[in-house]
């Protein structure tokens, strides 16, 4: 299929899984506003990645796909037709949107070939296996914009540079005055939701306890249910320690993260939220395919990662990450007064 670039104005692109998945998939927005100058930019999404998507400056509509399948089969085939959508770009393949886009004849329509649906739903298939590749996600994701002409896979460089986030909440007076002027804001998020390996409460704790109070702001943070996981273990940290589990919503967690010196966590969310939000993030990984550092380090200009070199994360030591966050202090108050 011959594409005419000149008519392709309206790009979606499909993501309707995790938030980190969804974050890593925004840097192909910018790069489809430098391929079809002036063209529109629309995401699929689900209703709790809607923050993070709109945190992306060069996304200019969200479409719910939680509401979308809550309509009648016509309706939805009706409400993709009136959106005027010239091409549809399946990061994340799910039958479901892939037919529904054929039904509603989204003239260019973008998977791969490993997906069998893909062949009698799409018209332009692009050759894509992620389980085998030695590329990071945000690399695999933008293969699928070489219809469009992205011939070259992308250096994490150039990825980073196209990484337009930025938090359009304003932060409430009550979670601005959890953080401390004088001392470096550290947010820990100990837990994953399944999403990433683990590096254990105990670990952490040791961190915390070895972390100076007068010199680190220590926050915890996690989700609703989250909270009910830590209490006990917040319970048995310093005083100094502020818990913030299932106090904000998404929207505000953003905010949060983005007003917050430095932020620790395993492959999860809010990790990659902090390394797009460009503050300093630590990423803690096992040697392990598929959750392995190569494939989902957080990609920011300010972030890092720790490797196990295990197929846990017993290979990272408590001294090795306060390394890490110490340098971070050091940076902030020493070298940069």
């Amino acid at each position: 299929m011959q594409i005419d670039h000149t008519t392709i104005k309206h790009v979606l692109i499909s993501r309707v899984d995790a938030i980190g998945d969804v974050v890593l998939t925004l840097p192909m927005a910018a790069y489809i506003k430098e391929l079809l100058p002036g063209s529109t930019v629309s995401f699929l999404g689900r209703t709790y990645t809607k923050p993070v998507i709109n945190s992306c400056t060069a996304v200019d509509n969200f479409i719910n796909y939680d509401d979308l399948k809550k309509l009648p089969s016509d309706e939805q085939i009706t409400y993709l037709k009136e959106k005027n959508i010239d091409a549809i770009i399946h990061v994340f393949p799910n039958k479901h949107v892939a037919t529904l886009c054929r039904q509603a004849g989204i003239k260019l329509r973008v998977g791969t070939t490993n997906r069998v649906f893909h062949w009698y739903t799409c018209n332009k298939l692009v050759r894509l296996s992620r389980k085998k590749s030695n590329l990071h996600e945000a690399q695999l994701n933008l293969i699928l914009l070489q219809p469009f002409g992205l011939k070259e896979v992308q250096p994490l460089a150039a990825v980073i540079e196209h990484n337009e986030f930025k938090s359009r909440t304003v932060l409430p007076q009550a979670l601005s005055n959890v953080f401390d002027q004088n001392k470096f804001n550290l947010i820990v998020h100990p837990k994953s939701h399944g999403s990433g390996m683990e590096w254990g409460l105990e670990n952490y704790g040791k961190l915390i306890a070895g972390l100076p109070a007068d010199k680190f702001n220590i926050i915890i943070t996690g989700s609703d249910k989250e909270k009910q996981l830590l209490a006990d273990w917040i319970e048995s940290l310093p005083e100094t320690v502020t818990d913030m589990t299932g106090k904000m919503s998404l929207d505000e967690l953003i905010a949060f993260i983005a007003t917050a010196d430095g932020l620790l966590a395993s492959g999860t969310g809010p990790l990659h939220v902090a390394a797009a939000s460009g503050i300093n993030t630590l990423g803690l990984f096992p040697s392990v395919r598929p959750i392995h550092p190569e494939r989902w380090a957080p990609l920011g200009k300010k972030a890092s990662y720790l490797e196990s070199q295990t197929i846990d994360l017993n290979g990272i030591t408590t001294a090795m990450v306060s390394e890490k966050i110490n340098a971070w202090y050091n940076n902030k108050f020493i070298i940069n007064g």
